[in-house]
């Protein structure tokens, strides 16, 4: 009985030390895998560095785009002049977007163009999130874009639905736009500024717009969400 007993102390120590080196493996596999997640859901679509992975369209064929849109101390700066946009080379839906924007000297007027189609044109098809001061958060419906908050079908404007959250001329601005089958919401400094229901493009390029005079881009980031 004694020896029996000990075998099973043992049986039972041998099986405790296996566990203990199984578990804590497991537990950086796990670490691992949302790691990877994380690195596959999240998609820089400004690397702080340069615009390679960005096309390009102005109304002026005849300028330069880099002298439009450049990157400075790591920020993205568009000059406004000639109108036009910055478009990500590549298609995107359901994701929340988060973009920091600023007004480096006058507070004025930009955009930002979701489910933007092709061909590119001055202005694409898309949904456009107003900058313009003051109007931080309004809807334009641009080119045969719709919803069905717009219901004064002679306006292409969807106003937003609370008072103007912008900071003042020179301080960053966070946006946050989720982009859900045919949903789209925006906040400007934590407050929800719009929603739009029953869009009719649900998938496309994002594009930042020159309208004007200076503006600034930073920390351009995307969040894909579960279909």
């Amino acid at each position: 009985m004694k020896e029996k007993a000990f075998q099973t102390i043992l049986l039972i120590a041998i099986l405790l030390t296996a566990l203990s080196a199984v578990l804590p493996a497991q537990a950086r596999q796990k670490k691992v895998r949302a790691a990877r997640t994380r690195g596959i859901d999240k998609i820089q679509l400004f690397n702080g560095r340069d615009l390679s992975n960005w096309a390009f369209k102005l109304r002026d064929p005849g300028v330069d785009p880099a002298k439009v849109f450049f990157v400075r101390n790591g920020v993205i700066h568009i000059t406004g002049e000639p109108f036009g946009y910055m478009r990500t080379k590549d298609i995107y839906s359901d994701y929340q977007l988060h973009v920091e924007y600023r007004w480096p000297m006058e507070a004025t007027n930009s955009g930002i163009f979701l489910h933007a189609q092709l061909p590119d044109t001055i202005w694409p098809k898309s949904v456009e999130c107003q900058l313009q001061a003051g109007n931080a958060g309004d809807f334009i419906c641009m080119s045969g874009s719709d919803m069905n908050e717009r219901s004064d079908k002679s306006k292409r404007s969807v106003k937003k639905m609370a008072a103007s959250s912008e900071k003042p001329a020179g301080e960053w601005n966070v946006l946050e736009i989720i982009c859900k089958t045919n949903t789209i919401e925006v906040s400007v400094n934590g407050i929800i500024q719009n929603k739009a229901t029953g869009v009719n493009i649900s998938k496309g390029h994002i594009c930042l717009q020159s309208e004007g005079k200076d503006i600034e881009f930073r920390n351009v980031y995307l969040t894909r969400l579960k279909k």
